[in-house]
């Protein structure tokens, strides 16, 4: 029996690197669904009460905390970012491109 799509998500996320973030996208096209990176962040959404899954590392695109009104408090995507010693100002991640984990495509 094939594990369900949000686990998958799951299984991806809980490998990125502290200190280091992917994006909805990116999970979505290793898991060999490009298109589905709004299931991927309701995914992430979903995962909230899960300790073990680090959602606040997952971001859009652009490196922007789009996700970050589902977390409990204003800023603590921000906040549990920030402790990783990823830097953010105004929502967006500085040196995106630098801390961007791109999942392991041919482990999925």
């Amino acid at each position: 029996m094939e594990e369900n799509f949000f686990e998958k998500v799951y299984a991806i996320a809980k490998q990125i690197p502290e200190g280091r973030v992917t994006s909805y996208g990116a999970i979505a096209k290793a898991l060999g669904t490009a298109r589905s990176a709004r299931m991927v962040g309701w995914a992430m959404n979903a995962s909230h009460n899960l300790d073990d899954v680090p959602a606040h590392r997952v971001v859009n695109r652009n490196g922007l905390l789009t996700g970050k009104h589902h977390f409990d408090g204003t800023n603590l995507m921000q906040q549990l970012l920030e402790n990783e010693g990823v830097k953010v100002v105004e929502n967006q991640i500085l040196d995106f491109d630098k801390l961007f984990w791109e999942p392991n495509l041919e482990q999925f």
